[in-house]
């Protein structure tokens, strides 16, 4: 297997069997050529994608665009800012001032009803006309349905319930990650790295969304899938709730990094894969991290799921979202055509084989893999680069107590701080009061 991708078949084969819904005999994403017509407006696109994986996928997204539509002028104008908060700032602004964006990147689902009267419904223009209700599975297309139309397309799918970790350190500390399958077990193995290593036994951030992430994960791992379902549909139980926030407050109050509140999730993920920390929870798109930095699967870094989660598979979706409604939209023609082509398998191939994220959402219900991400493996048996041996002389270094910069610019720091309190979420001070905290919801599917 080299690269995530099974012998025998090629990358674009395996990322296009990834983007089809399996079983039933659906249709392929459509893809959409309208090389030669001629378009009257520019198309802005607003998203949150400014660095890193995201910012690599976005410029594979807006190649593979400019290859389909060649012919048409565009903005894609990123806003940068963790959790999409600032993106979400500058949206809520421009919608309120009745001067919208062509479309914008968001989360489908509940996240759209913040937009009640000024989203517009493109059921027969794009999701019709491209196909797309029969080419993306049916969770991930009742995801995008608002107000009996459509005003959203997704572009990529995370898996939320990943535990991420270093494979030297866990060496090191002696601990086999096959064997993590509880809290309890990841206590044990946190504190065998405090007391056999230098290394941090849990790195992350203390974002807002960061915090509510990881409580979610530590709902479903802890208190079960009934619980977490409860609580998401309004009918929660109070002592799941506060369990769930206990194994919260353990992790952080002794094993955090002490500048967590300082930093973010990408600063954090750096020690992983310097060797700086052990263990990290996030999204996959931490693996599209370690891809683009060269590290191996299995030989740098490694993943499990979260102790709890084995047979669930917890996910997030993004998308594109189409203003309309009370407000005009300012090119719509143009904003339709990017939409059908954000469906597409063309898009879909282009941004998730950098953002470490699945093509458009769903495997099989129940058929979910250890290595859902078409990038989440390299090959072990691959000669050292000059990437990959950077990247051994930064682990070293650190260890020897120095300051390096990373590749990306950012400081891989060797404090070795395990306490941490959570900051209290600040209000959004400019969006409407539905959004003053993300509204990524983990949904959840068992195998």
């Amino acid at each position: 297997m080299s690269g995530g991708v099974p012998d025998g078949i090629d990358r674009r084969t395996y990322i296009k069997g990834a983007a089809l819904l399996a079983g039933g005999g659906a249709a392929s994403l459509s893809g959409y050529a309208e090389q030669d017509q001629q378009w009257s407006n520019t198309l802005e696109v607003m998203h949150g994608w400014t660095g890193g994986d995201g910012a690599e996928a976005l410029d594979a997204l807006v190649s593979a665009f400019e290859e389909e539509y060649p012919n048409m002028d565009h903005d894609f104008r990123a806003i940068g800012g963790t959790g999409n908060v600032n993106l979400d700032q500058a949206v809520a602004q421009r919608l309120r001032d009745g001067e919208p964006p062509s479309s914008f990147a968001g989360w489908p689902g509940k996240n759209l009803v913040q937009y009640e009267g000024v989203l517009g419904d493109v059921e027969a223009d794009v999701w019709d006309e491209a196909g797309l209700k029969e080419a993306h599975a049916e969770d991930v297309v009742e995801a995008c349905r608002f107000n009996d139309g459509f005003s959203a397309v997704p572009i990529g799918s995370h898996r939320m319930n990943d535990l991420f970790y270093n494979v030297e350190v866990l060496e090191q500390a002696g601990v086999d990650p096959e064997g993590i399958d509880s809290f309890d077990a990841w206590m044990d193995a946190l504190d065998a790295v405090a007391s056999e290593t230098d290394a941090q036994p849990y790195a992350n951030s203390l974002s807002t969304w960061t915090i509510l992430q990881f409580w979610a994960v530590n709902m479903l791992g802890s208190q079960g899938y009934d619980a977490y379902t409860n609580f998401i549909e309004g009918n929660g139980d109070e002592a799941a709730v506060r369990g769930a926030f206990e194994n919260v407050q353990t992790v952080f109050e002794n094993y955090l990094n002490d500048d967590a509140p300082e930093i973010d999730f990408t600063e954090a993920n750096q020690r992983i894969m310097s060797g700086d920390a052990a263990f990290i929870h996030q999204g996959n798109w931490a693996a599209g991290a370690y891809v683009t930095e060269g590290l191996t699967f299995g030989e740098d870094w490694g993943r499990i799921q979260f102790p709890g989660t084995e047979d669930m598979y917890g996910f997030h979706l993004d998308s594109f979202i189409y203003p309309g409604g009370q407000l005009d939209n300012p090119s719509p023609e143009e904003s339709k055509a990017f939409l059908r082509f954000a469906g597409s398998e063309a898009a879909h191939i282009a941004f998730n084989q950098y953002k470490g994220s699945i093509p458009r959402g769903l495997r099989q219900r129940g058929a979910a893999t250890a290595d859902d991400s078409p990038r989440s493996r390299r090959d072990s048996g691959r000669a050292v680069g000059p990437r990959r041996r950077a990247r051994q002389q930064l682990r070293r270094s650190v260890r020897r107590g120095r300051r390096h910069e990373s590749v990306h610019g950012d400081h891989v720091g060797a404090r070795r701080g395990r306490s941490g309190t959570p900051t209290r979420p600040n209000r959004h001070p400019t969006v409407p009061p539905s959004n003053r905290f993300p509204r990524r919801q983990i949904r959840v599917i068992r195998s």
